[in-house]
């Protein structure tokens, strides 16, 4: 399972003319779900972004996480995360989770990351085409493997 974290200060995402959800300053999370992921990957996964502390403290320095800063969460489902490039140049989706699989941890992750944060988590719309707006804060953006968990 991958994550790519953004910090924002604003978000949205838009299927076709409509607003479908948007939040104010916090974290876009881009997750990419594989085949090969569990429950075990989204326990993991979101520890990890539920506590990352990368909003900066009175002093400037990133210590401080979404919960001390009061923000807000958008999870995007985004299976290209898992794009194979090795061979040619029409990348490869092989390793993503099929929707039967992946829709089911995808809303794992949305209710565990609630429950972490404690607040409701904005989303998109899992298999949509979106369009996702942002205004990257710092710009600070974080990519976490459950594969590589360093």
């Amino acid at each position: 399972m991958r994550a790519l974290i953004q910090r924002v200060r604003e978000a949205s995402v838009s299927i076709g003319e409509e607003t479908y959800s948007k939040i104010g300053a916090g974290l876009v999370v881009l997750l990419g779900i594989e085949s090969a992921d569990t429950e075990e990957d989204v326990l993991w996964l979101t520890g990890k972004v539920s506590k990352i502390r990368i909003f900066d403290d009175g002093a400037g320095q990133m210590n401080l996480s979404l919960s001390d800063i009061n923000g807000e969460m958008m999870v995007v489902s985004q299976f290209t995360l898992h794009a194979n490039t090795k061979k040619g140049n029409r990348p490869s989706f092989i390793k993503a989770a099929r929707p039967e699989h992946a829709i089911p941890l995808y809303e794992k992750f949305i209710s565990v990351m609630e429950k972490q944060i404690g607040k409701p988590v904005s989303t998109g719309k899992f298999g949509a085409s979106m369009q996702v707006s942002l205004t990257n804060d710092g710009p600070v953006t974080i990519w976490i493997d459950s594969r590589n968990r360093e």
